[in-house]
């Protein structure tokens, strides 16, 4: 019989796996790829000033090819319980849709890997052609920290190898099968601190009102695009999220303005090279003004798994499916990905995501069955 992902996914929902928790969805994972004959490790990793994190990494053959499926069983928290109509963590099924806490972001796709893979491992009498392994973390949703980038750094240290991974992070805008992420746009934040001279609103010739130099800087950082897009990203975007000035008396002109600001930048840009952008268009802006930029530190670069035979084996084991020709598309967030490229080539393909993070977190029971049938016939091709 083939496996059932339906009883993984409901399974995984009832594990409180809300980060950094691993709430015994790895030791589900865990138990059920060691019983269908994988090597099976769970590394947890620390760093000071954040919480140990547990992972899984399980493998299965020898030899290459080596195709990776990458993921994460921690979830965000459920917020108010009240507000659900099913149990965040109940895994209750009505109406033919499955419902819980990561649904399908990700748990309904790890679960659906995990049934590809046991049947793959099935038909193939328990020897695939190559190796297949899972790379499953429980720090996606948080900081990032202790999950899939110490993890990767594990596994290469130890001699692992990947050729190829995909990552089911959900992907889908409507229907299974909307949608193949092949890159993602970097991301950047910082803060532009503006510096002026205190003083009575009254005698403003006494003073340098530095709310003046920010909407002017603010502005002209707005005005033009940062660049025209490329082949496969969208123009890049910067937006301001807040302007302050903590100032509680309004007959005070203040001595300090901050805006924060957030750009998600396409190839392009490096993070370097965007940097001196935004600050040369400042200086050319407002060359009188007293300001400086204050950027936080990311590991959240652009990357691109162009178009090629493993993209295109991909997206016909999608359209053989599922009916529908995906779009290849570099929008949303960030992922784990952004640590993956720097290891093999990865794509995403997951579940529909108009759910992901709400109140009644929700997956229909043929979209699973329908994202094993899509990850089984990946299999298949790549090992066929």
């Amino acid at each position: 019989m083939p496996a059932d992902p339906v009883a993984f996914a409901r399974d995984l929902l009832r594990c409180r796996s809300v980060t950094p928790a691993e709430g015994g969805a790895l030791a589900y994972v865990a138990d059920v790829l060691l019983r269908a004959g994988f090597t099976v490790e769970r590394p947890v990793f620390s760093e000071p000033g954040y919480a140990d994190v547990e992972n899984l990494y399980a493998r299965t053959g020898e030899e290459g090819p080596h195709l990776v499926f990458a993921g994460h069983t921690d979830v965000v928290p459920a917020g108010d319980e009240a507000a659900w109509r099913h149990p965040p963590f109940g895994g209750e099924v009505a109406d033919g849709v499955l419902y819980g806490r990561g649904a399908v972001d990700m748990k309904g796709a790890v679960a659906c890997a995990l049934a590809a893979a046991l049947d793959h491992v099935a038909a193939s009498g328990g020897r695939p052609k190559g190796s297949l392994s899972f790379l499953l973390t429980g720090d996606e949703e948080g900081v990032a920290v202790n999950g899939t980038v110490k993890l990767l750094k594990w596994a290469a240290a130890r001699g692992e190898k990947f050729d190829h991974c995909v990552l089911g992070e959900p992907t889908n805008p409507t229907a299974l099968g909307d949608m193949l992420k092949i890159g993602r746009r970097g991301s950047l934040n910082g803060t532009l601190i503006v510096h002026g001279t205190s003083g009575h609103v009254a005698y403003p010739h006494l003073a340098d009102n530095p709310v003046r130099h920010m909407v002017q800087l603010v502005a002209a950082l707005l005005a033009a695009p940062l660049d025209a897009g490329s082949d496969h990203f969208d123009p890049s975007n910067l937006e301001f999220t807040s302007v302050d000035v903590g100032n509680p008396t309004v007959n005070v002109i203040p001595a300090e303005a901050r805006a924060r600001f957030n750009i998600r930048f396409n190839d392009h840009h490096t993070r370097e090279s965007l940097k001196a952008l935004v600050e040369a268009r400042a200086i050319a802006a407002a060359p009188e003004a007293r300001f400086k930029f204050v950027w936080e530190p990311s590991n959240a670069d652009v990357f691109l798994t162009a178009p090629g035979p493993f993209v295109t084996l991909v997206r016909e084991a999608i359209e053989s499916v599922t009916g529908r020709a995906p779009k290849l598309s570099t929008s949303g967030g960030t992922s784990d990905a952004r640590f993956i490229k720097d290891f093999c080539p990865v794509i995403e393909f997951g579940l529909t995501n108009a759910s992901m993070h709400g109140v009644d977190e929700r997956v229909p029971i043929a979209d699973l069955v329908g994202l094993t049938a899509v990850y089984r016939e990946i299999f298949a091709r790549y090992f066929g």
